[in-house]
């Protein structure tokens, strides 16, 4: 009979064999093939192991009887086939949870490709219903075609005012403009961040049913208008040299024609932030006519004064560029008398409380808010101010100036339809999130971005084919024609990167990541002011070029931060499950 000592040994060598193999087959993993063939050498190692262990059994143990020694060597291979069966078991269930894992692991890949490829196509514009669209496509469009319609009006009308100070025939005039209206809009944009938020704030409350709080967002919003206004007012109309000296040299030819050209315009400040004020309100309530009528209207005004105040009637002399910033001014001031209007006549303005200062509680999350698009809007001006310097240093003739000033309006009147679906995009995700959740708005802002993409693509290709057109219009000067052609085109391709930049911005205002949206603005102004610094900001092109490197990465800023790193994100999902 064997000893204590040589049964543990027998034991020990039987859980070798058995444990060992696993182990090493658990670390190599790999395929069902692979483990067998891995195993192969060390199931030979345990058949010597147990020889070995019988061959001592048998030379310490003497024999007692061939019907003993038959019994203890069929004890010997039950033990055997039981231990072998109990690893090939082991070992098969092992094979089993690997292949088990890795159908698993495949069927979890497929399944988000097949859910990425499903949210895709659901993007998509349904184009197999009755009408050209389906309810999602329908809201998006009825909220941003009158938008467009509406901001168009304003490059339009601007347009006009170029057109007529290029009948003039003087390249200074048109570059003087230019200056003066960029000086304008820099100020300008520094305090309208207010109306920028107004419209996502107005939209979340009017979704969950509480018009108190959109006129107490629509009273707050027009006091630091009118209080920002003023103080903007004040600098362009007596320091006009000083913004002008951010865009000009001090001894530029056109200072003459901007520094009174500014001055007028500026009349406009207070005026122009109100019926800003106004329109993101009733953008806010997701009603995009009544600016529109609004619009029409009021520079319906300039239109008619733009050749009367510039050239003069037979009984008047004309102002010339002077009689544009009139005209222009006249217009806003009637379209913020009209706002004011309809919003007293819609209650979403009380007197006594858009003349009561807000208490600060009201004012902190709208100015902490409002701190990130200042900042964003500061970056950007630092950004496109550079930009004209650059082009207004390029001569002393005022060509590439005047050229880089036509560039601007042409490109801005496409940038409006991208500030349409921007705009869109933060009222309707806005709105949406509050009352239906977070999948309901993310299937708004996935079409918004395929909408977004078209809108650039269609406006892309549109001012290419207009360009022909357009150039000879705003310019009777053959070196200004020719100078526009090239940085024309290059505007043109920007186009199709704004598709998804302002969608990206709009979904980004709607769900309150300003400062994300801040951070990201940044980093892209400053690839743009570096390109700027490089021979690229010596030449017309490469200032438009400088502009496009700033939109590409902005491009691309806002699908990742959508898609990875949003309130919106699926990843956020998975991660919260």
């Amino acid at each position: 009979m064997p000893t204590t000592s040589q049964n543990m040994l027998h034991k020990k060598n039987i859980g070798l064999c058995t444990i060992l193999p696993l182990l090493l087959a658990i670390k190599i993993g790999g395929r069902n093939g692979q483990i067998s063939a891995f195993l192969h050498p060390y199931s030979q190692t345990c058949r010597y192991s147990h020889a070995t262990t019988n061959s001592i059994i048998s030379q310490t143990c003497p024999p007692i009887g061939r019907r003993s020694q038959k019994l203890h060597a069929n004890d010997n291979l039950a033990k055997t086939t039981t231990s072998s069966s109990d690893d090939n078991s082991i070992i098969d269930g092992q094979e089993n949870v690997i292949a088990s894992s890795i159908e698993t692991a495949s069927s979890a890949s497929s399944a988000i490709a097949t859910g990425k490829r499903a949210r895709f196509r659901a993007a998509l514009p349904n184009l197999k219903t009755s009408r050209f669209g389906d309810s999602t496509d329908t809201k998006i469009l009825n909220t941003a075609l009158p938008s467009m319609l509406n901001m168009a009006v304003v490059p339009l009308v601007n347009s006009v005012d170029t057109f007529w100070v290029g009948r003039l025939g003087i390249a200074l005039a048109l570059a003087g403009q230019a200056a003066a209206n960029q000086a304008f809009f820099t100020l300008y944009f520094l305090v309208s961040f207010l109306p920028t938020m107004t419209a996502p704030l107005i939209a979340q409350a009017v979704g969950s049913g509480d018009m108190e709080s959109a006129q107490d967002r629509v009273c707050e919003a027009l006091f630091l208008s009118n209080l920002f206004g003023l103080v903007g007012t004040i600098m362009l109309v007596g320091f006009p040299r000083t913004t002008l000296g951010l865009v000009l040299a001090k001894d530029s030819p056109s200072m003459v024609y901007a520094v009174p050209y500014l001055r007028f315009r500026a009349l406009s400040m207070i005026p122009a932030l109100l019926s800003a004020t106004g329109f993101a309100a009733y953008r806010g309530m997701l009603d995009t006519v009544t600016p529109l009528k609004v619009s029409l209207l009021t520079n319906l005004s300039n239109l008619i004064a733009d050749p009367m105040l510039i050239f003069g009637l037979p009984i008047t002399r004309g102002l010339g560029v002077s009689g544009a910033a009139i005209a222009t001014a006249g217009a806003e001031t009637l379209s913020g008398i009209v706002y004011l209007r309809l919003l007293l006549k819609n209650k979403l303005v009380r007197f006594s409380k858009l003349l009561r200062p807000p208490a600060w509680s009201r004012l902190k999350p709208l100015i902490q808010g409002g701190a990130a698009i200042f900042a964003r809007n500061l970056t950007l001006n630092a950004a496109f101010l550079a930009a004209a310097r650059r082009a207004q240093s390029m001569d002393s003739t005022g060509v590439m100036a005047a050229a880089y000033g036509i560039v601007m309006q042409i490109y801005s009147v496409g940038v409006v339809c991208h500030l349409g679906i921007q705009s869109t995009a933060a009222a309707l995700v806005s709105a949406t999130r509050a009352s239906d959740g977070d999948d309901a708005a993310r299937s708004i802002a996935d079409r918004t971005f395929v909408w977004g993409s078209i809108v650039g693509v269609v406006l892309g290709i549109t001012q290419v084919l207009a360009l022909p057109v357009l150039v000879p219009l705003f310019s009777t000067i053959p070196e200004v024609q020719e100078a526009v052609k090239v940085p024309a085109l290059i505007s043109s391709c920007i186009h199709i990167m704004n598709g998804p930049l302002f969608a990206g911005e709009g979904v980004m205002l709607g769900l309150g990541t300003f400062k994300a949206l801040a951070v990201s603005t940044a980093m892209g102004t400053g690839i743009m002011v570096l390109s700027l610094l490089s021979p690229l900001g010596k030449q017309l092109n490469g200032i438009l070029l400088s502009l496009a490197t700033f939109n590409l990465f902005q491009a691309l800023a806002m699908v990742f931060h959508y898609l990875k790193l949003g309130p919106l994100a699926t990843s956020r999902d998975r991660k919260a499950v």
